[in-house]
């Protein structure tokens, strides 16, 4: 099968997918919701500028995690596990990366596909090499190839180098293998924070 057919295959994949999937998690986001509420005053969602396939920004859609404005509060682009802007449900949502479901609608309004390299600030995309700005030539995803081979346990150059062997060996068995590999990732709550319990923007630290 060609790339550009198992791209396109791909795509119909994620449409299907998000679709199923945000159906069936609408009582599950409402709970969400309410607890979310009921912890921390703000709003329910969060989204993020990141960018895109083509460095094109969008709102990456998360749950919110820490009190509001936090971004104002301390460094806007760390975090750690210990950061008293997370909230007591945020610790929980991260632990097991609910925080990330609502990125479902992102995939479906073709902004992001399940896998793929993770989205990136646009502050940081903005400063990529040659080499790192490879990662844009494809949608971001909720997983990807170096999230399930230790996500912030590796240091910026290996996730950059997983994402783009990903990009360059790309097909729907790859896709598979890393969406079941994700599975114990995140039961394991492997690679949330670093080996330092810290999370850093490779060059804006």
């Amino acid at each position: 099968m060609s790339r550009k057919i198992q791209l396109a295959a791909k795509r119909i994949l994620d449409l299907i997918a998000a679709a199923f999937g945000l159906f069936l998690l609408i009582p599950f986001f409402v709970l969400l919701g309410i607890v979310i509420k009921l912890d921390s005053p703000g709003p329910i969602f969060f989204k993020l500028r990141v960018a895109g396939r083509g460095g094109k920004p969008f709102g990456q859609c998360k749950f919110r995690t820490m009190v509001n404005g936090a971004r104002q509060k301390a460094h806007p682009f760390e975090t750690s596990a210990t950061d008293p802007r997370i909230t007591r449900v945020g610790r929980l949502l991260r632990r097991w990366s609910f925080d990330e479901l609502p990125q479902l609608w992102n995939v479906l309004r073709g902004e992001m596909s399940l896998v793929g390299p993770r989205p990136t600030f646009l502050e940081v995309a903005s400063r990529y090499s040659d080499f790192e700005a490879r990662r844009l030539r494809i949608r971001p995803g909720l997983t990807g190839l170096a999230q399930v081979h230790g996500r912030n346990l590796l240091s910026w150059p290996e996730r950059v180098a997983l994402d783009i062997e990903y990009i360059e060996q790309y097909s729907l068995w790859l896709d598979t293998k890393i969406l079941v590999r994700t599975v114990p990732a995140v039961l394991e709550s492997r690679g949330v924070y670093g080996d330092d319990g810290k999370v850093r923007m490779h060059d804006l630290a």
